[in-house]
């Protein structure tokens, strides 16, 4: 078992999770949203976010990996691309987390080749630290330090994802 410690609770997620549902629903108002979540992870974030949001919304998914266990492959696997069509729409891709940035400029990719209007990305979590690849972020919910985190979506191994709380892992990987 690992020693877990709590880095934001539910009250702060919930917070900064309303006020990113505000300001996405400000930049666009009066239309409608695809909000294209990044399976596991994102699945807890989406769904708040999306009960949030004061514009309509459709939602979708997909799934890409690039982790085995608690290290990065460097080799990302498509799982499974968007279901909708999303030429012409409004995109905002859904992440739970940006490192890397590896797995975030290939979904970018992907769906930018559908030729959607706009594409812009909210993350929950921001870890610069580990940037390989530049991405831009357009709404960011917390900037964090280099840890590994888990909780509210975000897994170790598939461990850990039902906790209503973000918390590092203080001993063992760093991911």
């Amino acid at each position: 078992m690992h020693k877990l410690t709590r880095l934001f609770d539910q009250k702060q997620i919930d917070a900064r999770v309303k006020e990113l549902a505000g300001e996405i629903s400000r930049d666009f108002s009066g239309e409608q949203v695809v909000l294209v979540a990044a399976l596991k992870g994102a699945a807890f974030f989406l769904a708040d976010l999306a009960r949030q949001m004061t514009v309509p919304v459709e939602l979708d998914f997909v799934s890409a990996h690039s982790y085995a266990g608690d290290t990065s492959t460097g080799e990302i696997r498509l799982e499974k691309p968007p279901s909708l069509d999303l030429k012409g729409r409004k995109v905002v891709l859904i992440e739970d987390i940006i490192d890397t940035g590896r797995t975030c400029a290939f979904l970018l990719d992907l769906i930018a080749k559908q030729e959607p209007e706009t594409l812009k990305i909210c993350t929950l979590l921001d870890k610069p630290a580990r940037r390989a690849v530049e991405v831009h972020l357009d709404y960011i919910g917390f900037t964090i330090e280099d840890r590994f985190v888990v909780g509210y979506g975000l897994d170790y191994d598939e461990k850990y994802r039902n906790l209503p709380d973000i918390h590092y892992i203080e001993q063992g990987p760093r991911t």
